[in-house]
């Protein structure tokens, strides 16, 4: 089996599970937008789309610190984490760039027992 093959496997097992958890099969913002509520910590009735598009940048950062391109720099007042960027993202295709994502989210899932 090659990598990527796994890697699709394991991602539908994960679009699986979610959709037996909330009912329907999220994509790939749906997912980011999920981690950045988990990290921010707060569960709101309404997010603006700016908040949104926050959570969703939380997320991303939270998932690549995994691999040491961000780390959490602060936490402002309003309970919104800050990263910083330590190294450049590497060039990558937009194939590349998904199952990359990709990979991280399933560690994210795996390191929160899910």
């Amino acid at each position: 089996m090659l990598p990527a093959d796994d890697l699709q496997q394991r991602w539908w097992n994960l679009e699986a599970k979610l959709v037996e958890r909330f009912g329907k099969k999220p994509d790939m913002e749906a997912i980011l937008f999920l981690i950045g509520i988990q990290e921010f910590g707060e569960i709101r009735e309404k997010f603006t789309k700016e908040q949104k598009q926050d959570l969703m940048h939380v997320a991303v950062c939270n998932l690549l610190s995994q691999s040491g391109y961000y780390e959490l720099e602060s936490v402002d007042a309003d309970g919104w984490p800050h990263f910083r960027q330590l190294k450049p993202m590497p060039d990558m295709s937009m194939p590349e760039q998904e199952n990359f994502l990709k990979d991280h989210i399933l560690l994210y899932f795996e390191q929160h027992n899910f």
